[in-house]
């Protein structure tokens, strides 16, 4: 399929572009600033669809916004009409063509010379009247606040916020580009006006404050729910515009006689990470927990679990090595130790169900050799 891709070079066809690559079976043509809108016949040659993203937001003559909106959309209707074929379209605009002001009014012309082309010639159309745009790629201090306060939150830059109670509505990045590709991939979708779900709220004071709880995240290394919704799409989008020399970061490393012992990540509620390292014949543990559970995975080396009830008495030992993905799991009311029975160092892996509280620690001393 060859698609026409108006400002291929901006953030949206950016993405777009990577994505139709990843799906192979398309032929970009791109449309550029180095081109006119007298190149646009040519360029329509053999092309299937258009995705029409090219336009003008932030000029610095407002003029610019009638030849860069309109105009451009007014001579690609032009020239799909004098193709002689249908080409359908798929236009960003924005949720300002609702408002009273040169932008907005701008990018309604062009939905209004989209709309014309359709009702004279069929020819089908999609509107997507777009809020805030968010997600990697974005030029800060250009496309969105999101872009810009992450470009200067990942530089400890600092940020300009007028008012922290102002409620943007944002759509990320790629559920844009999936909605776009739905369209490419012949899944029918109701026109001319398209929405793109979900629609995310968040006061500009939030937003900065939740940037900012990523930011913080490597040096109390405790994460934020960053496996869905807005916070997912806002975590992936910070740390894109983190520069390569901060694509890295230590932290604290615990060490003595038996080994080291270092914690890699806390979440709120549902534990953390973290790994140790045994010498040959050091054992570690000894010790039980009230309610606190953990799992061990050995990574390397060999290593010997003794369990035994606080109450019973009842003893239970297993082996386990690197060698086999085994999850260990210690149980309430059992203590337990484990100790490096193998002739290298012994590197395990562990999640435990709660941060670790030195306040309240859960954890109490008892050798497993110990008799009930």
């Amino acid at each position: 399929m060859k698609v026409l891709v108006t400002g291929a070079n901006g953030f949206i066809g950016k993405n777009l572009l990577v994505h139709l690559q990843e799906k192979g079976g398309f032929e970009v043509v791109p449309f550029t600033r180095e081109h006119t809108e007298h190149d646009l016949a040519g360029l329509l040659d053999g092309v299937d669809w258009i995705v029409h993203l090219a336009g003008i937001n932030r000029p610095q003559d407002s003029a610019e916004f009638a030849t860069g909106n309109p105009g451009l959309t007014q001579a690609l209707c032009r020239a799909v009409q004098g193709s002689g074929r249908q080409i359908p379209v798929i236009y960003s605009s924005s949720i300002q063509a609702e408002w009273d002001n040169k932008y907005g009014t701008s990018k309604r012309e062009a939905e209004e010379a989209l709309l014309a082309l359709n009702e004279a010639t069929g020819n089908p159309v999609y509107i997507y009247r777009l809020p805030n745009v968010f997600g990697k790629w974005a030029r800060p201090n250009y496309n969105s606040a999101v872009a810009t306060f992450c470009h200067n939150i990942a530089r400890d830059l600092p940020v300009q916020i007028n008012d922290p109670d102002a409620v943007i509505n944002l759509v990320y990045i790629d559920d844009v580009v999936a909605s776009f590709l739905k369209l490419l991939g012949g899944e029918p979708l109701e026109g001319p006006f398209v929405n793109v779900d979900p629609v995310y709220k968040i006061t500009v004071g939030e937003l900065a404050n939740q940037l900012n709880r990523f930011k913080a995240t490597r040096h109390n290394l405790i994460t934020e729910p960053v496996g869905t919704g807005l916070v997912r799409a806002l975590y992936s989008t910070y740390l894109s515009y983190l520069p390569p020399e901060r694509f890295t970061y230590m932290v604290p490393q615990h060490g003595d006689e038996r080994g080291v012992f270092v914690e890699m990540l806390k979440t709120p509620d549902a534990g953390q990470f973290s790994f140790f390292t045994a010498h040959p014949g050091v054992t570690r543990g000894g010790h039980y927990h009230h309610s606190k559970t953990e799992k061990f995975l050995v990574i390397k080396g060999k290593a010997c679990f003794r369990f035994r009830h606080m109450l019973t008495g009842e003893f239970y030992e297993l082996s386990t090595d690197g060698s086999r993905p085994e999850i260990v799991e210690t149980v309430p009311g059992w203590t337990h130790d484990i100790t490096n029975v193998g002739d290298d160092e012994l590197v395990c892996m562990l999640w435990a169900n709660e941060i670790f509280d030195r306040g309240n620690p859960d954890t109490f001393a008892y050798p497993v050799g110990t008799e009930a």
